[in-house]
């Protein structure tokens, strides 16, 4: 009776999947093979199309630009995310749980976000010119080379959460081993300890390059003061600017969803490949050594200008900004205001109905997107259903793909005529975002709940059965509370989320209907520095402050329970 039920869950799960994401990236390439299909005509697509890449200049410069930003970042990121990471999980030095602490925040918060900071601190008349004389700073970010480092700066999290899960147990045997046949501690570590990491480092590697080569959010701040296309931003360009090209949208999505292919293929045959079965009985949890004198207070002077660079330059920026009248004039007393802060209160400011719509489409995703991830996990972790492994895959291409060919996606199949019959023509509405914010939301649940569900025994569901529990009885009434913590961290991590989706909601958000992160965009682009700062820190703070004061409530009445 389990494996019916289940396989029902799995059918109702793949159905939605199909639809929320396997069906919009479908359309993309079908758009690309036969364009006009999703107008009402239907012609064959010229090939030669794919080809022109190569030939006008802003495809190839979008392609190249998004290439050297992928690449570059994927090494750099990698290489301080290892180190920091292996830094980490060997030495115990003061400020350590910041570091985590850090590392999480970079990996919830919006890429935006982060880059409108760098930006209002590198500019000409930004903070590192006004505040420290440092006019240098400017031409230095604002080049290919400055750029990665600020996206390594923000993508690293993803190689050092990849490694760092990987050390968190170890055998000492193979190391005593390698010393007893008379290695040194370097050539142990380049010989036992560095090959056993290789597969963890890889995958990193491979995440940071797809979550950099699909992001919409640095190459959108620093369009308002550097010209760096790339093809999100060159996708996003063709549907916003007169006359609209899909066929251009397209070619350059479909581009970009070969690279993220070919990345995630990587991926997956360094896993195949690279497995060490290494770990056994004698295996024990890695517990950080305490470090000599000197390296401890190196490693904690080197944490501390760490976590200044990456999380007290960009936030800080931008609490600073909210405050001043007058960029330029510095941070002196008189230049000091509340104004812009009172400004998101005045009338006709898009702050407060624009938070109020984005709280209402986070909400309904994370309460949708929470019932749909718990079955997937559950089909994932108990069941024999044929095609779990098809939902695997299409909860890692939601989770991979870029959220501007999603929205592309979205428009070529909701926008059809014949769905107005059916009161489901959504392109134009604000359903539209709440169906592309449970597609985003889907795949953080799942991993998270997945991982959960991988410690709760199946003989206990087995047990319920055979007393006569259905399906849905045995995931209420026994899963359900014993996976609760991580349904509320699950669930809150998606809400987060998707309050800040610029990706999504630029492509798609409504005539009239402006939510909180395109209101901050568009204040940023018309160089209101000032009220989009102010917009930033008291919008992102209020999010934060709901999310702390639902899990302290949630947790709680988990506690009673």
């Amino acid at each position: 009776m389990l494996r019916l039920n289940a396989n029902k869950l799995g059918w109702i799960v793949t159905i939605v999947l199909a639809v929320l994401v396997l069906f919009p990236l479908a359309a993309v390439i079908i758009q690309v093979l036969l364009p006009g299909i999703f107008f009402g005509s239907l012609n064959f697509g010229d090939i030669g199309l794919l080809l022109e890449l190569f030939e006008r200049p802003l495809w190839r410069k979008s392609l190249e630009n998004s290439l050297i930003l992928g690449l570059g970042t994927a090494v750099l990121g990698t290489l301080l995310g290892t180190v920091l990471a292996m830094a980490r999980m060997q030495w115990k030095f003061p400020g350590a749980r910041w570091l985590d602490a850090a590392v999480w925040v970079l990996f919830i918060m919006p890429s935006f976000i982060l880059a409108q900071g760098w930006i209002m601190f590198s500019t000409g008349n930004g903070l590192a010119a006004s505040l420290f004389g440092w006019h240098w700073v400017t031409a230095a970010v604002f080049q290919p080379a400055g750029l990665i480092v600020i996206m390594t700066l923000s993508k690293f999290p993803l190689a050092y959460l990849s490694v760092k899960a990987a050390m968190e147990w170890k055998v000492e045997m193979l190391s005593d081993a390698a010393r007893l046949c008379g290695a040194g501690p370097f050539k142990v570590w380049r010989t036992v300890q560095a090959p056993l990491l290789l597969p963890a480092i890889l995958s990193g590697m491979a995440l940071v390059f797809m979550d950099t080569i699909g992001d919409f959010g640095l190459p959108s701040a620093v369009a308002a003061v550097y010209r760096f296309p790339t093809l999100p931003y060159s996708i996003y360009s063709a549907i916003y600017t007169s006359p609209i090209r899909f066929d251009m949208a397209g070619v350059l999505s479909l581009y970009l969803v070969a690279l993220i292919a070919v990345a995630m293929l990587l991926q997956f045959w360094v896993l195949r490949r690279s497995r060490y079965d290494v770990l056994s009985g004698r295996a024990v949890p890695s517990v950080p050594k305490p470090a000599g004198r000197r390296m401890t207070w190196a490693l904690a002077i080197g944490n501390a200008l760490l976590l200044f660079v990456v999380i007290g330059i960009p936030i800080g920026s931008s609490i600073v900004t909210s405050l001043l009248k007058i960029q330029t004039n510095g941070l002196t007393a008189s230049n000091l205001t509340l104004q812009n802060y009172a400004s998101l209160l005045s009338e006709g400011s898009s702050l407060l109905p624009g938070l109020g719509r984005s709280l209402l489409i986070a909400g309904s995703a994370a309460v949708i997107g929470l019932v749909v991830g718990l079955g997937a996990s559950f089909v994932l972790s108990y069941s024999r259903f044929r095609f779990k492994r098809g939902i695997e895959t299409a909860s890692l291409i939601s989770f991979a793909v870029p959220g501007v060919v999603l929205g592309i996606g979205y428009i070529f199949v909701w926008n059809q005529p014949w769905l107005e019959s059916l009161g489901i023509r959504l392109y134009g509405k604000p359903g539209i975002l709440v169906l592309a914010a449970i597609a985003g939301a889907i795949p953080v649940i799942t991993r998270v709940m997945t991982g959960a569900m991988a410690k709760v025994p199946e003989s206990l569901l087995d047990a319920a059965q055979m007393q006569g529990g259905s399906l849905i009885s045995r995931i209420r009434h026994i899963l359900a509370p014993l996976v609760r913590g991580a349904l509320i961290s699950a669930g809150l991590a998606a809400f987060g989320a998707c309050v800040f989706d610029l990706a999504v909601n630029s492509i798609l958000f409504p005539p009239n209907f402006e939510t909180l992160p395109v209101a901050i965009d568009d204040a940023f682009e018309d160089l209101r520095f000032g009220y989009a700062s102010a917009a930033t820190v008291a919008g992102g703070g209020l999010v934060v402050c709901i999310i702390m004061i639902l899990e302290r409530l949630l947790r709680r009445k988990e506690a009673s329970a």
